[in-house]
């Protein structure tokens, strides 16, 4: 599998393998060197969750743009107090653009990964139509929960704001 995310194509949906396509969290877990899944342990379930729900949301053309993100991703775990920060926050971003009624998502003391996804979805869902606007409303909801996960004084990591098309090897250089 060495090497395999500089050819995959980003696909809707949980793949078995590489060779069949992967969404933009698999792309991640190969590019952080885990093994294969939608749920690699470097990166932050909240944003992982967004992630996820959009790359089965949108378009083909658009989860192309997402190679960027896959590697943006990689090293983002975060501790309890980044965790719930990021959580906060796609609540708020979500309850700012939807008038639709809000489904609760419970986030206690055991959470489950189904909690994320469906912070994700109803984040997406947010989105309303899913077009170029939408995409990069998208990019900069991922810059700020990853800027939430830095050190003071850090900055934002490399812009995911620039995920246009590129080749997947374009998306691994981008970890070195």
């Amino acid at each position: 599998m060495k090497d395999m995310h500089q050819t995959v194509r980003l696909a809707r949906g949980r793949h078995a393998g590489p060779s069949g396509g992967t969404c933009v969290m698999e792309l991640a877990s190969l590019l952080a060197g885990e093994p294969f899944s939608d749920r690699p342990a470097s990166a932050c379930p909240v944003i992982g969750g967004v992630l996820r729900a959009y790359n089965d949301a949108v378009d083909d053309e658009r989860r192309q743009r997402l190679y960027g993100m896959a590697a943006s991703v990689v090293e983002t775990a975060p501790g309890d107090a980044e965790l719930l920060a990021r959580v906060e926050h796609v609540v708020a971003w979500t309850k700012a653009r939807t008038r639709r009624p809000w489904r609760r998502v419970l986030l206690g003391a055991s959470v489950r990964a189904e909690d994320f996804d469906e912070l994700g979805v109803q984040a997406v869902k947010a989105l309303g139509r899913l077009d170029d606007s939408a995409h990069s409303e998208l990019e900069e909801l991922v810059r700020e929960l990853l800027r939430l996960g830095r050190p003071p004084g850090a900055g934002a990591p490399a812009s995911p704001g620039h995920c246009d098309p590129a080749p997947p090897s374009a998306a691994a250089r981008s970890l070195a």
